[in-house]
């Protein structure tokens, strides 16, 4: 026997907020990245929103999502929400 407890649900939402500043976090660092492929897009005339890289995108985040044990249809409506919003950032920042 174990003189172990199980955690509170204070404690366990504390992790979960630690999580979600963790994530907020990485997405700032993903944004900082759109910036710059934003740059990248506007000096190589390229469209912001490219088709077969979203596709990519999706399901690699897709396939690593189910290795995690995340549910892979969750992960695919997050990922398509987030690049949306992020080819609409890049369109405002591609416009003359």
């Amino acid at each position: 026997m174990t003189d172990e407890k199980a955690p509170s649900l204070t404690d366990l939402r504390q992790d979960i907020d630690a999580v979600d500043a963790a994530l907020v976090a990485l997405l700032a660092k993903r944004f900082g990245l759109v910036k710059q492929v934003a740059i990248y897009k506007k000096g190589h005339a390229l469209p912001a929103a490219i088709p077969e890289r979203i596709e990519e995108v999706v399901e690699r985040v897709c396939r690593a999502a189910a290795a995690q044990g995340f549910p892979p249809e969750t992960a695919e409506k997050l990922w398509r929400q987030l690049i949306a919003d992020m080819i609409v950032f890049e369109e405002k920042q591609l416009a003359p």
